[in-house]
């Protein structure tokens, strides 16, 4: 089985993943990967486990953040901070031992955790790293060499969240796109992936802590960015506002990425007692509009997103694991044990990190939860969402990181 999974791996490597980045099968070179739909396309993964849990094939130091790991090829790439610094750093996939490391700006503190908390995005030859305080880089991703750098509130009169900068860059079509919450028609800022350069500003909203996500709907490229007070669709290529709708969050902690329910549909939520609502967007001449189908406080992601498959929604409920039915919101299973964390689906099946360290697989049915293993991995707080690159998983905690050997 094991030389199946390889041989799979190898022949999905000829094939380029469907997202802005370019990476092939197999990488995970950004927030939530490929897609940024939390879904993998890796199969063979590890079914059946052993009590202790998947293998450990090693652990590294690392430090404060909530930073996610980006895998591409024979590199991973994240960020933390130690002593007075917040770094962005690449290792090896195969040890985990550090190859470089970049000073991005000095730390950030707060009550609810030190450091960076945006996930690298790796795309070609370079990987940008957006700071807690909304300084900008890209860096070539073979060497840690800064190309260039820009700081987001100096530019464009970014705010920096209560909680910190907590948004990850997307590349889409040349341009790298980030939620800034800057200024006046400067809350989503679109740069020359290559220079910095500002290509287009957009809208007028408070920062919120999700990430913009890149969709095709009735034909039309369109960036969803989940601001701190409403939803909005700008068009990718000039930034030019489609359509949006008001999201109240207490705090602005809008921080789950939009869920594209294709052709015509996005999920959206939060916690904070909020919940979620789905959206159907339509399109009369050349004009859009968003109209709910229906909004329930049922499924109130509060760090992490969902995961739509096979119409069905999975994601934590602030402390519950539920399934719901994406069309009509209703519920399917609930599951309680993990208090909250974060989802990855791969190989028709859950990946579940709950906040405290503990992992489990289970599969993706609406027909109830049906949990296939655990194992207790890290300790201490775990907000960062697992990354699953070429049968390893990885998880990180705010001292170390983790690879599992996940292939059957």
């Amino acid at each position: 089985m094991r030389r199946n999974f390889a041989h799979a791996i190898l022949a999905a490597l000829a094939i380029l993943a469907l997202s802005g980045t370019g990476a092939a099968a197999g990488d995970w070179p950004q927030y939530r990967g490929p897609s940024r739909d939390g879904i993998s396309t890796e199969t063979g993964i590890l079914k059946a486990w052993p009590d202790a849990g998947p293998k450990v094939l090693w652990r590294a130091p690392l430090g404060d953040g909530y930073s996610g790991i980006s895998v591409v090829g024979g590199r991973g790439y994240t960020m933390f901070s130690r002593d007075d610094g917040e770094f962005v750093a690449s290792f090896n996939v195969a040890d985990g031992k550090e190859v470089w490391r970049l000073r991005v700006d000095r730390k950030r503190e707060d009550d609810m955790g030190d450091g960076p908390r945006s996930t690298p995005t790796v795309d070609g030859d370079l990987v940008y790293a957006l700071g807690a305080r909304a300084v900008l880089v890209a860096v070539k991703a073979a060497s840690g060499e800064k190309l260039w750098e820009k700081d987001l509130k100096g530019a464009f009169g970014a705010r920096v969240p209560q909680w910190g900068v907590s948004t990850s860059p997307l590349v889409e079509n040349g341009l790298l796109v980030i939620d800034v919450g800057g200024g006046s028609d400067k809350s989503l800022v679109a740069l020359d992936k290559m220079t910095g350069e500002t290509k287009w500003t957009s809208y007028t909203d408070r920062p919120g802590y999700s990430a913009p996500l890149a969709v095709d709907i009735h034909g039309v490229r369109q960036i969803l960015s989940f601001a701190g007070s409403s939803l909005v669709s700008v068009g990718a290529a000039d930034g030019t506002i489609l359509w949006s709708v008001p999201w109240k969050t207490s705090y602005d902690v809008n921080a789950a990425m939009p869920v594209f329910v294709a052709p015509d549909r996005v999920f959206i939520s939060s916690s904070y007692d909020t919940g979620g609502a789905l959206y159907q967007v339509k399109k009369t001449g050349d004009k859009f509009e968003a109209v709910e189908v229906w909004k329930s406080r049922i499924m109130k992601n509060h760090f992490n997103s969902s995961i739509y498959q096979g119409g069905y929604l999975y994601g934590f409920d602030d402390a519950t694991l539920r399934c719901i039915d994406a069309a009509t919101g209703e519920e399917k299973w609930s599951q309680r044990g993990f208090a909250k964390g974060s989802l990855l689906l791969a190989d028709g099946h859950l990946i579940i990190f709950s906040e405290s360290g503990l992992v489990a697989l289970a599969e993706a049915t609406p027909a109830g939860y049906r949990e296939k293993g655990r194992a207790q991995i890290l300790e201490g707080r775990t907000w960062t969402m697992p990354t699953l690159a070429s049968g390893k998983l990885y998880l990180r905690n705010r001292t170390e990181m983790v690879a599992l050997d996940f292939a059957q």
